[in-house]
């Protein structure tokens, strides 16, 4: 699905990712967070390509004249069903850009390639969950239209018990 309203000297193609796809996403990550999480990535393709509900797209540039272009970023959902009885939805797991190449409306792009997925596959919401902190990414998301949901996160140290509890 090219796209060239944001850039007219670039075309932007959102496509379903393929295991080839991995190392890519997995460096992107780790030029975003600092952290290279090859096995995660590794297993989180493995869950994903190819099975019902799970999506990994990716979004390429064709190029411009100095025949720049390539890998531009990705986003991961699934249909989930489970978080305390309710009703299918659709998750957004990660999204990235490269970083010099967020001026283009390619989040949005992969963005709203996800949500046709999801709606595709019969969820009408669409969630994800980020840190209070991550600004970059709540901003991202409240222009998407997201908003805060009706679920409350809750987390506690694992290691953490009561004093009487042993």
């Amino acid at each position: 699905m090219p796209d060239t309203a944001a850039n007219p000297s670039e075309t932007i193609t959102i496509r379903a990712a393929g295991e080839d796809d991995c190392e890519r996403v997995t460096a992107l990550d780790a030029l975003i967070t600092g952290l290279r999480k090859e096995s995660y990535w590794r297993q989180t393709f493995e869950r994903y390509i190819g099975r019902d509900g799970r999506h990994v797209l990716i979004a390429e540039s064709a190029g411009d004249a100095a025949g720049e272009g390539g890998f531009a970023g990705f986003i991961i959902g699934e249909v989930r069903a489970w978080e305390f009885g309710s009703q299918p939805c659709g998750w957004i797991v990660a999204i990235g850009v490269v970083p010099e190449q967020r001026v283009h409306r390619i989040g949005e792009r992969l963005f709203n390639a996800m949500c046709e997925k999801l709606e595709a596959d019969g969820v009408e919401t669409v969630r994800t969950m980020i840190a209070r902190a991550d600004h970059l990414n709540m901003s991202f998301f409240r222009a998407q239209g997201m908003m805060a949901g009706p679920f409350i996160e809750l987390e506690k140290p694992v290691a953490w018990k009561f004093e009487n509890e042993e």
